[in-house]
């Protein structure tokens, strides 16, 4: 039984990698970044693919037969060492899904799985094929068949050969929108069925939300962050990694402590001009209670984010406390206006203005609501809304200097 694949990684050409994680039997770990972050590079030094002599560090995988656990090393280098071990993709017994099938296009369904077929059953061939709903497709050539049912042919032929990690390099990318609501229904009822850990390579921010365990967010070939998607996408490390996960609502500040015992401190939510002194940006600002977790020093300048999801969106008319588990909380109301309304059918994406603060003047909220919920705004008679903040919903990060 195969257990947790380890990696640890770094290399200087042509990519250069820092990358460091581990992928726990019957997880799945998304890793995550723009074009040209490392993220395929990582996935063929897992499967062996990756051929230059700057590759070092270590990745191994956990086997398990009967209660004894053991490690089995499938990659180890260390720098200035002569020695090291590098197995050959046949002996990781990896299965790689491509985006774009590589399937043999000579070949019928049925042949192209049998061919990475290693001393696997009939039977379990055949349960496989059930598995994936490919009954009646396996004589037909890939040519032959939608690109939905490549892909599951493509996952059948990795699965055949009952692999010890499998990779998936942006699997569903290639195929149409119910195609892909499909294969991630497949995905998840095939992961109730083994327990292989699985690498999955994405640049779609809401296909690593929807299938991930955890991810990793890669840029230039460092791993910036990983944990849970909601630690990663709510609780970003650095302004960067809130760029590379697409935070629309990032803005500046400046950290006040405050006498308070029980743990707040307050968020002056400046418009980002640094020559501002810090008593008029008290005076013209917004001053939003936060949590204060004793890591900011008074009156440091930060930059945080918005969790969209936890705001709370009423008429100016309406005097909410926010969410009902900070009733004993400020509101942290802050007064806008919608300057723009762009309807997507159910959902609509609006673009808001703060008021009534100076230092706010060119700061815009972007925020997706449904589109009835902005009728029913818009119907009261004015654009003016109250957007209720509370104090879980604010990310704040240290500046640098």
């Amino acid at each position: 039984m195969t257990g947790k694949l380890s990696v640890n990684l770094s290399n200087t050409t042509p990519m250069p990698l820092n990358v460091q994680f581990d992928c726990a039997a019957g997880e799945l770990v998304a890793l995550v970044g723009p074009s040209g972050s490392g993220k395929t590079s990582v996935l063929r030094a897992i499967a062996g693919l990756l051929k230059t002599p700057s590759l070092h560090g270590r990745i191994t995988v956990e086997n398990t037969v009967g209660n004894a656990v053991g490690e089995k090393v499938w990659f180890e280098k260390t720098v200035g060492s002569k020695q090291h071990t590098n197995l050959t993709p046949q002996d990781r017994r990896v299965g790689l899904v491509f985006q774009n099938y590589a399937l043999f296009p000579h070949l019928s369904a049925i042949k192209n799985i049998a061919i990475s077929a290693i001393n696997t059953s009939d039977t379990d061939i055949n349960d496989l094929i059930h598995r994936l709903g490919l009954n009646g497709l396996t004589h037909r050539l890939p040519s032959e068949l939608s690109g939905g049912q490549q892909q599951r042919v493509a996952l059948a032929r990795a699965l055949v050969r009952k692999p010890s990690v499998l990779l998936l390099d942006e699997p569903f990318s290639a195929v149409d929108a119910p195609s892909r609501i499909q294969l991630y229904r497949e995905l998840a009822h095939l992961r109730q069925s083994i327990s292989t850990p699985m690498v999955l390579v994405t640049h779609d921010l809401q296909e690593a939300r929807r299938l991930a365990d955890r991810v990793v967010i890669l840029d230039k070939g460092d791993a910036l962050q990983q944990g849970t998607p909601e630690q990663v996408f709510s609780r970003p490390r650095n302004a960067r990694v809130a760029e590379l996960v697409g935070i629309q609502n990032h803005f500046q500040g400046v950290f006040v402590k405050d006498a308070d015992p029980l743990g707040w401190g307050k968020l002056v939510w400046t418009g980002g001009a640094d020559s501002v002194t810090l008593e008029v940006k008290l005076n013209d600002s917004p001053q939003l209670t936060v949590v204060d977790k004793n890591k900011l020093s008074d009156g440091a300048r930060v930059s945080w984010v918005l969790a969209a999801e936890y705001l709370d969106i009423t008429s100016a008319g309406f005097q909410g406390q926010g969410s009902a588990c900070e009733q004993n909380l400020p509101a942290n109301s802050v007064a806008c206006q919608f300057l723009e309304v762009l309807s997507l059918g159910e959902t609509s994406i609006c673009t808001l203005a703060p008021l009534r603060w100076g230092a706010l003047a060119n700061v815009r909220l972007t925020l997706t609501l449904s589109s009835a919920q902005v009728r029913a705004l818009m119907d009261q008679g004015n654009s003016t809304v109250n957007v209720n903040i509370p104090p879980h919903s604010i990310h704040i990060m240290p500046m640098r200097n």
